[in-house]
């Protein structure tokens, strides 16, 4: 005899439910036990579903789930319906879960098993509603552990009320729910589930004296359970009228408990009869404290935000209105912990004469005190900027500010003093000119029209804060039309365990990436933020892999022109050239290795790694020269210009004497006379132009893209 027979005598079919295709699959009895003809057929997931009814087939889902997980059988009884909505019978199905791998590499399931009739209670009790497996705690705890998973990870707190409504309680789910806070003496409705809108209307700014079930329970702290629709008549008879028009036949008013304080109520209400027995009062019970934590863990979450929201705002100015020729983008993001603010700062200052000034800073720390230093200290600067005192004034005055305020709270033992670090950059939009004046921050970048991104060295000194009465010099240069120039501060450099080296490369990379004539400005800077904070930070990290992260301020500021994306770009506009300037002070002899950095910056692609190093070296001789025989500084201006492969170099070196470089014949131990020698040797053309004030030496170099051959 074979096994269907053997099963089918006994009234036991088979059936198989492939979850991937959707499919389930049923022998002749498990057909008929389905109130199906009594033949073996294939038929789609959604025809069996029909057959179950909703809650049993909703649940069996739990079921499945915890038994593959333990690898071991899924057991439920599941009540089979006719097309009027009646219960036929009752079967008890007995399946093993099966796991396949998908093509994909997606870990899907075959349910293979059998159904069986059994006796079952008669429907319009709570034992209408079987246990859902054969051991129903099991499936209680499994369906706990997921509502708790779900509630935790809710952010705020509409998401925890969504992850309420969409709780598939074991053997009597909810089809209507209402979460009640409360607010002074009356009773608020927070969210609801399952109700029209403007259903909650008669419930809200309900006094907590009213005889209304969810007002007792925030009373007493005490649950209210009403298993009927009599049982709410004869309990709450003037909150009945109101209750009635929904429905419902059982209801559970449940306290939300949070660390011994009743902070609302939550209401579970049901369209089948519920006698909320014992086990289900223990998961209802369960499920509210889980969601009373849930909301005060969305409620601390939410009035942080709304905090820290707050305090950028009215921290973070502005840009202000568009300056003609130039357009500015900018970007705060606090670091990751606290209240999402930090010493980061960023602002435009309007000025007298169609002028502005640009300033960027960092008060030392991540707190609130940092945010509020930071505060006190922006508005400072503005304050001075606005009286007209230049760039190196502004910020003397600043670091007396902050002198100030940080020995007032260490003579208060409150906490050490703080520092902070500044850049000052007063703009001229019609000429471009720029004056900077920098108090231990990092450099300003330039983008030249062409793409290509260097720093600019500038003079510096003592971040603010340390000594009362610092000075700080100035540097002036001209952003070019098309040139872009950002501050930040070294958050945006330093994130993700980079040092400034890795930092700045990182940077470089991300600003030279997008071609010269499409640079959008606010693309630019969420590039830049990304760069960091994005997914793509996750493959850039630096090798200081443990370093904290650091809040993060960018200013973007182009000069519109040729090239640069911001303003008209000239259709058919010959590839833009690139330009540095640069003056070295008697008294900044320093500079000269600044000087030979900015040229092999300016010539990075650069065809003749030979030539680079000729120009750099002339480079140094001219300063250096000016520095040793003249009384006057050095007035560096190096260009770039013409296609790639075929561009020329244009290096001049002006200086305040007239006195002309003549050639030498230096011996073997000579130090010096060598310059006119190596000009002749290694640039294509020089010269000397004399000046009214002065004089103006000059090489030009063209770039080579072929072995170069010596003689």
């Amino acid at each position: 005899m074979r096994t269907e027979d053997v099963l089918a005598a006994v009234a036991t079919g088979m059936w198989r439910w492939d979850n991937a295709s959707g499919t389930v699959t049923l022998d002749h009895e498990a057909a008929r036990l389905l109130g199906l003809p009594a033949e073996r057929v294939d038929l789609p997931e959604a025809a069996v579903r029909s057959r179950f009814h909703p809650v049993d087939w909703n649940e069996i889902n739990g079921v499945v789930n915890l038994a593959v997980a333990e690898g071991t059988l899924a057991e439920a009884l599941l009540r089979v319906m006719d097309e009027d909505g009646r219960v036929l019978r009752t079967v008890r199905s007995r399946s093993k879960p099966l796991e396949n791998v998908a093509a994909d590499g997606r870990l899907d399931y075959q349910l293979i098993g059998t159904l069986q009739e059994v006796a079952a209670p008669q429907p319009g009790t709570t034992a209408a509603h079987p246990a859902v497996t054969g051991d129903w705690r099991r499936s209680r705890e499994a369906f706990l552990l997921d509502a708790g998973r779900a509630l935790a990870e809710a952010r705020s707190t509409a998401e925890v009320l969504r992850v309420a409504a969409s709780l598939s309680m074991p053997g009597f789910t909810p089809d209507g729910l209402a979460v009640f806070g409360v607010e002074g003496d009356r009773l608020s409705v927070i969210g609801h589930h399952g109700h029209n809108t403007g259903d909650e209307g008669p419930f809200t700014e309900m006094l907590l004296g009213t005889d209304y079930p969810a007002a007792e329970v925030v009373r007493t702290g005490r649950a209210v359970y009403l298993p009927s629709p009599e049982e709410y008549r004869r309990r709450y008879p003037a909150a009945w009228r109101l209750a009635q028009r929904f429905g419902r036949l059982s209801w559970a008013f449940v306290p939300l408990v949070v660390a011994g304080r009743t902070m609302g109520a939550w209401m579970a209400a049901f369209k089948h009869p519920v006698s909320f027995s014992p086990d289900e009062r223990s998961v209802l019970t369960t499920v509210a404290r889980m969601l009373a934590q849930a909301l005060q863990r969305a409620g601390v979450a939410e009035s942080e935000r709304e905090l820290s929201t707050g305090l950028q705002r009215s921290m973070m100015p502005t840009l202000g209105p568009e300056i003609p020729g130039m357009t500015v983008a900018a970007r705060y993001v606090p670091t990751g912990g606290g209240l999402q603010v930090g010493g980061d700062w960023y602002d435009m200052i309007p000025l007298p004469g169609g002028r502005f000034a640009l300033v960027i800073g960092d008060v030392q720390g991540h707190d609130v005190r940092a945010a509020g230093l930071m505060g006190q200290l922006r508005i400072a600067v503005r304050a001075y900027a606005s009286e007209g005192h230049r760039p190196d004034a502004v910020l003397s005055r600043a670091s007396r500010f902050l002198s100030g305020l940080t020995d007032s709270y260490e003579e208060d033992d409150v906490v050490s003093p703080r520092f902070a670090t500044c850049l000052y950059v007063e703009c001229d939009p019609r000429t471009g000119t720029l004056e900077v004046a920098r108090a231990g921050h990092p450099d300003p970048a330039v983008r030249m029209a062409d793409g290509t991104v260097m720093m600019r060295p500038t003079a510096g000194g003592l971040p603010l804060g340390i000594v009362a009465d610092t000075d700080y010099p100035t540097t002036r240069f001209t952003l070019e039309p098309g040139e872009t120039m950002m501050l930040c501060t070294d958050g945006l450099i330093e994130t993700g365990g980079h040092d400034l080296d890795t930092g700045w490369a990182r940077l470089r990379a991300i600003l030279e990436s997008e071609p010269h004539d499409e640079v959008d400005l606010e693309k630019l800077a969420d590039l830049l933020v990304s760069a960091v904070h994005g997914p793509s930070s996750h493959h850039t990290t630096g090798p200081l892999a443990d370093r904290r992260e650091d809040d993060i301020a960018v200013v973007l500021l182009c000069r519109e022109g040729p090239g640069c994306g911001c303003g008209t770009t000239l259709a058919g506009a010959v590839r833009p050239a690139r330009r540095i300037v640069l003056t070295v002070a008697q008294a900044e002899p320093e500079r000269i290795a600044s000087a030979r950095h900015q040229v092999a910056g300016l010539l990075h692609d650069w065809a003749d790694a030979d030539q680079v190093d000729s120009a750099v070296l002339m480079v140094s001789e001219m300063v250096t020269n000016v520095l040793v025989h003249t009384d006057g500084d050095a007035l560096l201006v190096a260009e770039a210009a013409g296609e790639l492969g075929s561009r020329r170099l244009r290096v001049e070196v002006a200086d305040g004497s007239d006195e002309l470089p003549h050639k030498r014949h230096p011996g073997e131990m000579a130090s010096s006379g060598r310059g006119v020698l190596l000009m002749e040797m290694l640039a294509d053309r020089w010269g000397v132009d004399p000046r009214g004030d002065g004089k103006s030496i000059w090489f030009e170099l063209d770039e080579r893209t072929g072995p170069t051959l010596t003689g």
